[in-house]
């Protein structure tokens, strides 16, 4: 280009010239009249200067197109437009400078599309971001923010981003200071509505101050917020019937412990249980369970005093304890008042699933300071009288004594080490003898279980079934029976033809295992022996809780060859018709009859009833816990068909048992004299 402007200068200057000298001489001769030569000079001179105007026109021609494309060029990239592409000439001396300005173009392009690309990424973000200055003045936001917030990125920037805070949140501090250091907030949005959030920050750092700030990152963090609330709740409430639990429970009775200590009065713990509850999960399932506990403490919200505290401490146990008692009332008075107040509302039907359900609760009474100074041992002390209060039929209360918190720790004691009975081999298997009174002959035994805990001796299912029943011990326990009954008889089988029918004795839970009869079976296949030689004993109370469950294993039971017979007889109430649904062969009188039939004669005429009822039913009848030969006489006089207890002999060993039948093979009858 430089070379066309310069050529054009040249010529421009030279037709000039020579226009101005032709023009003197023009004149010149026609002053002074010079020859024609002359004038066709003047003639060439100017023809030479007409050439050069043209030539300087073409070439001012050619450079304006370039020029005006490369003026819209740069208009259009100040305008933002970057995606026309310029021409580049090769042969042009505006090729540099289009060339330039191609180059600009695309790097200007290039930029653009990295700001679009995070521009983009910031607004695909679920979290509101914020960049501010240095004075936390908002400079650019994302468009989740102005969906957090609620007002447009146009409102947003330009503002002070602690106007966006509710101001109690930010715990008095300057409002362009200490943002930086919030970890959580509460911003109040442009409906007025105000949301917990939590904040993240980092620093610009610009060599440019204009661009140094902080970049701020919010996150709406209300469901976290209702969860820790809900978590913070159920730490402290039982969910279920909405009542202080354990630990909230203790809470508040230190708090009231404490109040009445500096006033000089009595605090009354009442912990209540309530009894045979877990038959009602057993029987209609764990959601009719939890029905009745909600209308429980309903009832019991609504009926205790105002100034009582109720709280659920754990599954069927409770605790109500009022403050503020005067130590010159009768505390016992108002307490056993109260504890009335609460075996009244537990006694009222509970409607549950379309079943009409009662229940009764035993109740343990303790005071503070009299029984115990802090909230643990008034608990326990508490704890202990309820227990004591259930062992003695339930439906009551009772008042804490220390004897009773012996009884307890006894109790607890003992539950742990049964925990171990197995593992250390300290349960034993003995066999009680059962005699056939119309033949005089030993015709089986019933195997009783003995637990023989070093330094205790021998301790009496009485004792320790109740422990095992409260836990799944009971289930461990019973295919240990059964596996060591089968052992001992089939070793039994190896010395003697005929070892006899050995009863043993099964639980409620054992019946409810769903696997029950696979599990007895693989048993009596895997000891080689047969389920003839067995009968299982089921408590009569524990044939009426399931009726049509227990029915079909029982039926199931006795297609496999077992004998099935009804333990304690008498004591469960279960009417004539009900029985004669149940594959039962025989009939077992409760010794406490038995026990008095030579000198009450309530007990002989139901002894006497029990037998008759047996006989008409098709049932063998056996009278357990025969001690006395007047006992005896009677069984026999009335036709009872088998009997057992200590005066047949103490309940003995596999190997004493196996040795009094292969005396009785031999003729060598040990109890013989007894008939004679």
């Amino acid at each position: 280009m430089n070379k066309y402007k310069n050529t054009a200068k040249a010529l421009l200057v030279v037709g000039l010239l020579a226009a101005g000298l032709l023009v003197l001489l023009f004149v010149f001769s026609l002053s002074r009249q010079v020859e024609f030569w002359l004038f066709a000079l003047v003639l060439a001179g100017i023809a030479l200067a007409s050439l050069a105007a043209i030539l300087t026109w073409g070439v001012t021609r050619s450079l304006d197109q370039p020029i005006n494309e490369l003026i819209k060029s740069a208009e259009r990239i100040g305008n933002g437009n970057y995606n026309h592409q310029l021409a580049v000439s090769e042969d042009n001396d505006l090729a540099p400078l289009e060339h330039a300005l191609e180059q600009m173009r695309l790097k200007l392009q290039q930029s653009a599309i990295n700001n679009n690309y995070l521009t983009t990424v910031l607004d695909s973000m679920n979290d509101a971001v914020l960049v501010t200055s240095e004075s936390n003045i908002i400079s650019k936001v994302n468009v989740s923010a102005e969906n957090l917030f609620g007002f447009s990125s146009a409102e947003l920037i330009g503002k002070p981003l602690h106007e966006l805070l509710v101001p109690v949140q930010r715990d008095g501090q300057a409002p362009a200071t200490g943002l930086a250091d919030l970890e959580e907030s509460v911003i109040r949005t442009a409906s007025g509505q105000t949301i917990p959030v939590s904040i993240s920050s980092s620093a610009l750092n610009s060599a440019n101050a204009e661009f140094q700030g902080t970049i701020f990152v919010m996150r709406d963090i209300t469901d976290r917020k209702r969860a820790e609330r809900r978590i913070r709740y159920l730490a402290r409430f039982d969910s279920l019937t909405k009542l202080p639990n354990r630990m909230q429970f203790q809470h508040l009775l230190q708090q009231g412990i404490a109040r009445a200590r500096r006033a000089e009065r009595i605090v009354a713990l009442l912990y209540l249980d309530l009894d045979r509850f877990k038959e009602i999960n057993d029987t209609f399932g764990h959601e009719a369970g939890d029905r009745t506990l909600e209308i429980l403490s309903d009832r019991l919200t609504r009926a205790l005093p105002k100034e009582a505290v109720l709280g659920r401490l754990a599954g069927d146990e409770f605790a109500v304890f009022i403050e503020g008692i005067d130590p010159q009332e009768d505390e016992r008075a108002q307490s056993a008042n109260l504890a009335r107040v609460v075996l009244a509302e537990i006694s009222k039907a509970f409607y549950v699933q379309q079943h009409e359900l009662f229940l009764t609760a035993s109740i343990g009474i303790a005071f503070c300071p009299r029984d115990a100074e802090n909230v643990i041992d008034l608990i326990r002390h508490a704890d202990a009288a309820m227990y004591y209060s259930k062992q003695n039929s339930g439906n009551n209360f009772a008042f804490y004594s220390p004897e009773m918190n012996a009884a307890a720790v006894e109790r607890l004691m003992l539950k742990s080490k049964l925990r171990r009975a197995l593992e250390r081999d300290e349960l034993v298997m003995l066999y009680q003898p059962k005699v056939d009174l119309q033949t005089n002959m030993v015709i089986g035994a019933e195997a009783l279980l003995r637990w023989r805990l070093p330094g205790y001796g021998d301790i009496p299912p009485s004792q320790f079934i109740p422990l095992a029943e409260e836990t799944s011990l009971i289930l461990g326990i019973g295919d240990w029976v059964m596996n060591r009954v089968c052992e001992d008889y089939r070793r039994w089988m190896d010395s003697i033809n005929n070892p006899g029918q050995i009863s043993i004795n099964l639980s409620l839970k054992q019946l409810r295992q769903t696997s029950f009869a696979t599990r007895y079976r693989n048993i009596f296949k895997r000891h080689e022996v047969s389920p003839t030689s067995f009968e299982l004993e089921i408590t009569e109370t524990t044939l009426m809780q399931d009726p049509k469950r227990t029915v079909k294993l029982l039926d199931e039971l006795f297609a496999m060859g077992l004998t099935l017979s009804i333990d304690d007889f008498g004591t469960g109430y279960s009417s004539l018709s009900a029985l004669q649904q149940f594959p039962i062969s025989s009939l077992k009188i409760d010794q406490s009859f038995v026990r008095g039939i030579d000198n009450d004669k309530g007990d002989a005429t139901i002894v006497r009833t029990i037998i008759e009822m047996g006989k008409a039913m098709g049932m063998m009848v056996v009278a357990e816990g025969v001690e006395t030969r007047a006992q005896l006489e009677y069984l026999r006089a009335h036709q009872c068909h088998y009997a057992q207890g200590h005066l047949f002999g103490r309940a003995m060993t596999a190997q004493d048992f196996l040795a009094m039948m292969i005396g009785q093979e031999k003729g060598q009858y040990q109890i013989a004299a007894l008939f004679a």
